[in-house]
């Protein structure tokens, strides 16, 4: 069983930065990729950002290419999403998750076993 913990979210005005951190239990962590989704009120979950067990691929939706950057501390046992360039329509709740068989990386959240609680971004215009 794998627990996962968000933080780093809050409230930052457009064009600012945040760092979120996902803190993972259990001693396989580094042999998991990673990822994170988001949803938006009223809206269906989607995928953000994803890395595979080694941190040497990565995957981002469009919509965040070139601003967020995820990485994987297996040391830590600590995946993070650095989003800078922050729009308005970045505001969701952010979900960290582990997706142990597909340790390449994958992009559907259905590949994904252990979930976060969540952090809310929210980005004020």
């Amino acid at each position: 069983q794998v627990q996962l913990v968000e933080s780093g979210g809050g409230l930052v005005q457009a064009g600012g930065s945040l760092r979120l951190s996902c803190a993972a239990s259990g001693r396989t962590f580094s042999s998991y990729a990673m990822g994170w989704f988001r949803q938006a009120p009223g809206k269906e979950r989607e995928f953000v950002a994803g890395i595979s067990w080694s941190g040497d691929r990565t995957y981002y939706a469009d919509s965040v290419k070139g601003r967020f950057t995820i990485s994987k501390d297996n040391a830590k046992n600590t995946v993070y999403l650095q989003m800078n360039s922050l729009k308005p329509e970045d505001t969701a709740v952010y979900y960290c998750a582990a997706a142990p068989r597909y340790n390449g990386g994958t992009i559907y959240s259905r590949h994904y076993d252990y979930w976060g609680q969540g952090t809310q971004v929210t980005v004020s215009s």
